[in-house]
């Protein structure tokens, strides 16, 4: 495959192995950019991209930002604070608002599920969903997949483990349909409140042991205790949940020797996450962020006709 039969980024769960090759093997060509001393090419000189995002973020659109600018796209970002989005503009009104304003690309982050989607049934531009509700995270499943593979050479036939929030983590279910789709097997453990019924049906495996689903792992990804989502107690206490699920250096010795840790950040030290092995030889966490920009770069090349 040499371009994608799409127009917009969406999610992973529809994506073919095929598709998340192609955009892998592309973000992998857009690191050599990256890395240089001079990094802005023209390659997509005078495309014009929107980015709404109606939640706040960092890494996601100051990577995005970088993306837009290496590849000198025409960038503008609106926040929702001081917008008109924080003055309770419909999302169907800011629609008709882009289809007349005519971006060729906008990047969008809701916190309800399916508005990015909603968003590019309306209108002709491209639309890569950056974050919407619980539901996905495509962009970081990529980033995931990407850093990965750099180190183990392919994702076939590994044990990735996911620990943590799972049911409030748009990041766990790209991740779980990304490496599914490329052929590595994904166990999840987290407390019985932060599984999402159904979550099987991703193609997952569900292990309330997080000691036994960390074994032999090749890659332990580690998610953040989303506590300004929960809008009621799913454990004890964070104390608690450190001495059940949290993950140290003993129970990363479970992993194979040669596993990688990640993290897809803001991290919670000392909860889900030690800073030993944060900051430690296994762990690939600050990998993860030069490549978010080489994924996103990628796509924007891929979705704006780049390869043309």
């Amino acid at each position: 495959m040499t371009e994608l039969q799409r127009k917009d980024i969406l999610g992973l769960e529809d994506m073919s192995a095929d598709e998340i090759s192609l955009i892998l093997d592309t973000a992998q060509s857009m690191r050599e950019i990256i890395d240089r001393p001079i990094k802005q090419v023209p390659t997509l000189r005078g495309r014009s991209v929107l980015s709404l995002f109606y939640e706040s973020s960092t890494r996601t659109k100051i990577s995005f930002d970088l993306a837009c600018r290496y590849l000198s796209a025409g960038s503008v970002g609106v926040a929702k604070a001081g917008s008109s989005l924080d003055k309770g503009e419909s999302l169907r009104d800011t629609v008709r608002n882009v289809e007349v304003m005519g971006p060729e690309l906008v990047i969008m982050r809701h916190p309800s599920g399916g508005a990015p989607h909603y968003l590019a049934k309306n209108v002709d531009s491209a639309v890569i969903n950056a974050g919407d509700g619980f539901h996905e995270h495509p962009t970081q499943g990529l980033l995931d997949m990407l850093t990965v593979r750099q180190r183990k050479g392919t994702l076939e036939g590994l044990k990735v483990a996911i620990v943590g929030d799972i049911f409030h983590s748009r990041v766990a279910r790209s991740d779980i349909w990304g490496f599914s789709h490329m052929g590595s097997e994904v166990v999840i453990s987290a407390p019985s409140t932060l599984i999402p019924p159904g979550i099987e049906e991703t193609g997952c495996r569900v292990e309330p042991d997080v000691e036994a689903a960390v074994r032999d792992a090749d890659v332990v990804c580690v998610l953040r205790l989303q506590l300004e989502r929960q809008q009621q107690s799913f454990f004890p206490s964070v104390r608690e949940y450190h001495a059940m699920y949290g993950i140290d250096a003993r129970r990363l010795a479970l992993a194979k020797p040669d596993a990688l840790l990640m993290h897809p950040g803001p991290m919670n030290r000392g909860v889900e996450i030690t800073s030993e092995i944060a900051d430690g030889p296994q762990s690939i966490i600050l990998d993860q962020v030069p490549n978010g920009v080489a994924v996103r770069m990628a796509l924007l090349y891929l979705l704006l006709g780049g390869g043309e």
